[in-house]
């Protein structure tokens, strides 16, 4: 694999490349599309014996776009209709979707897995997309995001992960002292700290956790070879930014670029985060069409 060098700092951005080829770019010329208008409506998609997954999309041209929420999150964030009028407004077709127990899907949360969810985006690609895919993915939602790649590389244009969580769950369960993970494992139940949620806390099962170590990627060289761009803030304090070169560096791909942002923090969905998002997808397409 080849070495990540970073480079290029100013106005809150790094810009960095894997492979010898390092670009930078201000975050100014990010101004193109901000007008984000009325949105699609939610549908259901029916699975057999499993719960109904709802979705919004736009039909479009290819290469198309799919936004992969994070953990209790769902598919009305900013970052999710920012893209959703963006790529209406190119007339590229777009899906964001809720996880099983999660906004308006069917099925509960608590006894949803890493896998389970999987297998949720692997339906959304193969029953409601045609043709290549760009996938974006928000926190855990890059961490699916990188799963599904390996699992459809056939189905995967690019990549594009904001503020990656991979491995997270079992990576801070790992880091707890010895006699909170013994505590965990007898009781089965992890309140893991959040600010996120009213009670200030999470509460995760410990066979959550198990059945997530199945699904790590940042043991060995992560297969995906397609484009991939990944976005992070420096002043992220649920996932530290240094997940995302971890990241990178396992990634086989050689057109790979990271942008940190100085200021950004962990959701980043402030104005000139969503332009960066944008302008990230954008660049991608219009890669993917020139070629």
């Amino acid at each position: 694999m080849a070495a990540l060098v970073l480079r290029s700092w100013s106005r809150g951005v790094v810009r960095a490349s894997h492979g010898g080829t390092t670009a930078y770019r201000t975050t100014e010329p990010l101004h193109r599309h901000t007008g984000f208008r009325q949105k699609s409506s939610v549908q259901f998609l029916s699975r057999p014996d499993l719960p109904k997954l709802a979705y919004q999309n736009i039909k479009g041209k290819s290469p198309g776009v799919i936004f992969l929420p994070g953990f209790a999150s769902n598919m009305n964030g900013q970052k999710a209709v920012a893209l959703e009028e963006f790529c209406k407004s190119l007339g590229h077709s777009y899906v964001r979707f809720d996880y099983t127990g999660c906004g308006a899907s069917e099925g509960e949360a608590e006894t949803c897995t890493i896998g389970k969810w999987k297998k949720d985006v692997l339906t959304v690609i193969d029953e409601l997309t045609e043709g290549p895919q760009i996938l974006v993915g928000s926190s855990m939602g890059g961490w699916l995001m990188l799963l599904v790649a390996i699992a459809r590389p056939d189905r995967t244009a690019a990549l594009v992960g904001v503020s990656t969580a991979a491995d997270h769950f079992v990576s801070v369960f790992k880091s707890l002292p010895i006699e909170a993970k013994k505590e965990i494992e007898e009781k089965g139940v992890w309140k893991m700290p959040s600010k996120y949620n009213e009670e200030g806390f999470y509460s995760i099962s410990y066979d959550f956790i198990k059945e997530a170590e199945n699904h790590c990627v940042l043991h060995s060289p992560i297969p995906v070879t397609c484009p991939v761009r990944l976005i992070h803030g420096m002043k992220d304090d649920d996932v530290p930014w240094h997940v995302t070169i971890q990241v990178a560096d396992r990634i086989l791909s050689p057109d790979l670029d990271v942008t940190l942002r100085k200021h950004g923090q962990h959701r980043m969905s402030d104005k000139d985060d969503l332009k960066l998002l944008v302008y990230t997808v954008d660049d991608l397409i219009d890669k993917l069409t020139t070629n």
